[in-house]
């Protein structure tokens, strides 16, 4: 998995690289086929924002969370993101399941 982490009006520092990191290893305990993984951190007046793009095999998924803190904004960025790929899962183990059957 490849993690590509980048800041809009905001300064990168490492620990806000290593905190995205870690929230977003999560993921792969839930869907192991994610290719890679884009986040945009952006910083508007009082508006803190976290977007990130998934790819992974046969799509992609798409998740965005505004907050006053950063750090909230990952957080709940995040569990848009493991809700989606946990959804995802669900679909295509529905999908193999129907076509044994």
């Amino acid at each position: 998995m490849q993690l590509k982490v980048s800041g809009h009006h905001l300064e990168l520092t490492d620990s806000l690289r290593h905190y995205v990191s870690i929230k977003l290893k999560k993921l792969e305990r839930h869907f192991e086929r994610i290719n890679n993984i884009n986040v945009i951190l952006s910083v508007e007046k009082q508006r803190q924002k976290a977007e990130s793009t998934i790819y992974v095999s046969r799509g992609e998924i798409y998740a965005a969370a505004e907050h006053g803190d950063l750090y909230a904004a990952i957080d709940m960025m995040a569990d848009k993101l493991d809700r989606q790929l946990i959804k995802k899962k669900e679909r295509n183990q529905d999908y193999n399941h129907r076509s044994m059957v």
